[in-house]
């Protein structure tokens, strides 16, 4: 059975070239590997839905807090038998973006810390009703939340594809989610994490390749 390793951080905090220089790493060390990125948007009915909430669609969906919860929770749950085929088939699965997203982004909208009612709730709803597996390991990448927030107002600059949605453009939004995440960690949330600040993708491999 192969780990489950979770990685987090606020967008434009480098998940994308982090998971690329783990599976490059690991793969050349002989391993299998697996990743999954969420939301899982262009494949997932309800990921879509909350994409195009955040971009000012469906009237006031994004305003509930629980309603967008939900909605990535949905997406993450229809793709739990692909999870546990890859986690039977690979050595690693590398999950882009997972629970913990969820919890950080729903306790920074409601003003609550990382041990408020909604995290809670997050649990209860995704490891537990809607069966997802709890990841082995978490990674958050801790870049200063102006250094994610101006990589990604830069990508979307660069790439009209990629227009930053409603959560993106909250700077202070933000910067709550980048507290949340470190208090998770900080907390073992789920299980034990590992901040890493994108300087050696190499070493860090080393340290979490199972085995």
């Amino acid at each position: 059975m192969g780990e489950l390793i979770a990685v987090e951080g606020l967008d434009g905090a480098g998940k994308n070239t982090l998971v690329t220089g783990l599976v490059d790493e690991w793969t050349r060390r002989g391993a299998r590997v697996a990743t999954f990125t969420f939301p899982r948007y262009g494949r997932s009915l309800t990921a879509d839905i909350a994409s195009e909430a955040l971009h000012g669609n469906h009237g006031d969906l994004r305003e509930s807090v629980y309603a967008m919860a939900l909605l990535f929770a949905l997406d993450r749950s229809a793709a739990v038998a692909e999870i546990a085929a890859a986690a039977e088939a690979a050595d690693v699965v590398i999950l882009d973006r997972y629970v913990a997203s969820n919890a950080a982004y729903s306790a920074a909208r409601l003003h609550q810390d990382a041990d408020g009612e909604v995290v809670r709730w997050v649990a209860d709803l995704e490891f537990g009703r809607l069966g997802l597996p709890a990841p082995d390991r978490q990674i958050l990448l801790g870049v200063p939340a102006e250094t994610a927030m101006a990589r990604a107002e830069s990508r979307a600059s660069a790439d009209a594809s990629r227009a930053r949605d409603h959560y993106e453009r909250d700077s202070d939004l933000q910067h709550r989610v980048d507290a949340v995440y470190r208090r998770l960690a900080d907390a073992s949330w789920q299980s034990a994490w590992h901040e890493f600040d994108g300087a050696d993708i190499p070493a860090l491999a080393r340290d979490l390749l199972p085995g």
